[in-house]
């Protein structure tokens, strides 16, 4: 059983000091809340998690999904864990009172989710996609169709998907074959197949509602001609009640690496007849709707990443501080006492290294979570617009620096524990398991840096880039105030004029020929994650010296504080500096691997 999900004190750190999220209780959305009210919908996650969800997270990893030709086998503490969940009222959370939800803010919600990925992210994966569906659906369907749907989903009685890959098409839906045929009563039927759709089968709900992007016939090519759909499993009345089994069916299940309790289907709609398929929304413009669900779960795998990060960080932390071994070199009496592995520098940089990654993915998180619900809730349109902006110019970086470097922490949770860590009798093997299917999850590096540099960047005159170059000069500007951060700020001043300085080039470069200047884009957004992730930490390191300055603090507080701020300093001076030899590659336009061709391999 997992002890210590996330750090209790970290997360009211985040929350109320780095973020201020006592501030959205003065949003009228947010009037009938209190910081007690959050506290005490954090405490519910965190128990609910330990109880029901991180009780399983190692026999759902040993005994994966099976599929007997009928139906799908899971766990039966899978089954409890979604009650709780559901019947906890978190699947509904952030909906409005009279829909049954909380009006929990996004951030106070996410801080939530943190908390069951930490204790099985493969068992949230279910709730974590059901939420998104929901939110899609409540955004874009029409009222007779959110009426039919979002009750039993909001409840807990169906769950949800997202179908978008097929078996020959992966990121490039562009070119999807899932075909659309318009019925005389306004419906459609849907045939094609789609791979890889987690949560795509079970038996944990009455229903599993599948959100489909497919093309009607005779619709324009490219992605012009994307249209999404509500496909149930089994089809649904008026009154949201289930009625026939739907022409959709599990073509079988996919066995993975990681994430192995959450199923991994192939799903064949219309082998029969067709599967009966709702328009959601207008015709063609479906991958536009569609990215709401998937910008969601970009921030969500970011999330589930850094909880992996920081349960791998914990655990190795606790190794290392009772497992004896050694001594210092200074030490040359072989009789005198072994000291743990934690007096060791070398162990204490991975820790370093880990603490580093996890906290501040975390952070990183919950700051575009903070976005997000500013892009809704905040009191003028300026500041919406401007937290829409930087939002989808940040969330290739969010949802790719997490979900590289807390993949590392683990790497470096293993090494700290040595050949336990590469056994099964602890857990952090598979946290490193579950996490690697994070840098693909919902897009690869590779596409996010092409999203980022091939089109982010540049929107509306590099408005959102501008505002975030504002945003960590004023950072920067409040850190060289502060004696314990001047060297931090200068470290991130020259990261920041680096960027800058790669981006013109790079901007150059693509102008004169795109293919060329966008080879190199994977690099580019590490070393924008980079110069984020510098920034995400000058900032807990500015919240840490005025916690320092706090009358009546701790020994506790002191060291949470000053660990806090030697983290900072890790990351600024060991992780910024190494932008130095990307920005010098990129600059050149280093050709190497665009110039390579096929048959040289």
């Amino acid at each position: 059983m997992i002890e210590q999900l996330l750090d209790e004190r970290d997360i009211t750190f985040q929350l109320y000091e780095v973020l201020d999220s006592e501030k959205l209780l003065k949003r009228p959305r947010y009037s009938e809340h209190n910081l007690e009210a959050f506290k005490a919908t954090l405490d519910t996650a965190q128990k609910i998690a330990k109880k029901y969800f991180a009780n399983h997270n190692h026999k759902g990893d040993a005994e994966e999904p099976e599929f007997d030709g009928e139906k799908v086998k899971l766990i039966p503490e899978t089954l409890e864990a979604w009650n709780a969940f559901a019947e906890s009222g978190f699947l509904a959370a952030h909906h409005e009172f009279e829909l049954g939800g909380m009006q929990l803010p996004e951030v106070i919600l996410r801080a939530s989710m943190a908390y069951f990925n930490a204790a099985n992210i493969a068992t949230t994966g279910y709730p974590f996609l059901s939420i998104g569906a929901a939110n899609l659906i409540k955004s874009f369907a029409s009222e007779s169709l959110r009426a039919r749907f979002l009750p039993p989903m909001l409840e807990g009685r169906f769950s949800g998907t997202m179908a978008l890959t097929e078996p020959n098409q992966g990121s490039a839906l562009a070119d999807i074959k899932t075909k659309a045929t318009p019925q005389a009563d306004g419906t459609y039927l849907i045939r094609g197949q789609k791979m890889y759709i987690s949560g795509g089968d079970h038996e944990l709900t009455e229903n599993i509602v599948h959100m489909v992007l497919a093309k009607i016939e005779g619709a324009p090519a490219g992605v012009k001609g994307i249209s999404l759909f509500i496909v149930p499993k089994f089809q649904v009345d008026d009154d949201g009640q289930k009625g026939v089994r739907n022409d959709v069916a599990l073509a079988g299940l996919l066995h993975k690496m990681g994430y192995r309790n959450t199923t991994s289907t192939v799903l064949n709609f219309g082998e029969k007849k067709g599967a009966l398929g709702y328009l959601v929304g207008e015709p063609h413009k479906g991958l536009q709707y569609m990215f709401q669900m998937m910008n969601e779960a970009r921030i969500g795998v970011a999330l589930g990443a850094a909880a992996l990060g920081y349960q791998g960080y914990i655990t190795s932390l606790a190794y290392a501080r009772q497992r004896p071994q050694g001594r210092l070199p200074s030490n040359k009496n072989p009789e005198s006492k072994q000291v743990n592995i934690i007096d060791h520098a070398d162990v204490r940089r991975m820790l370093l290294a880990q603490k580093s990654y996890a906290e501040g993915a975390f952070s990183l998180c919950l700051f575009a979570s903070s976005l997000f619900e500013d892009q809704h809730t905040a009191e003028t349109e300026e500041q919406r617009n401007r937290a829409a902006g930087l939002l989808d110019l940040l969330t290739p970086v969010v949802k790719s620096w997490p979900s590289k470097y807390c993949l590392q922490a683990n790497d470096l949770a293993i090494q700290v524990l040595g050949g336990a860590g590469y056994t099964r009798e602890y857990p952090v093997e598979q946290y490193y398991r579950d996490n690697r299917l994070n840098p693909i999850h919902e897009g690869t590096e590779a596409i996010h840096g092409l999203d980022l540099l091939g089109r982010k960047i540049w929107l509306n005159q590099m408005a959102a880039y501008k505002d975030f170059k504002s945003e960590v000069r004023a950072s920067i500007a409040d850190a060289y105030n502060g004696i314990d951060t001047v060297e931090m700020a200068k470290c991130l001043d020259r990261g920041l004029q680096l960027l800058d300085e790669v981006t013109d080039s790079l901007g150059k470069q693509i102008g004169g020929q795109v293919d060329r200047g966008l080879a190199n884009a994977t690099v580019y957004l590490d070393l924008f994650g980079r110069v984020v992730g510098a920034w995400i930490w000058l900032r807990q390191a500015i919240k840490a010296t005025e916690g320092l300055r706090k009358p009546g603090l701790t020994d506790k507080d002191a060291a949470f504080y000053r660990g806090k701020l030697q983290a900072a300093r890790y990351y600024l001076t060991w992780e910024l500096p190494m932008i130095n030899p990307q920005a010098d590659l990129l600059k050149q336009g280093n050709s190497v691997c665009f110039e390579t061709e096929d048959q040289w391999f």
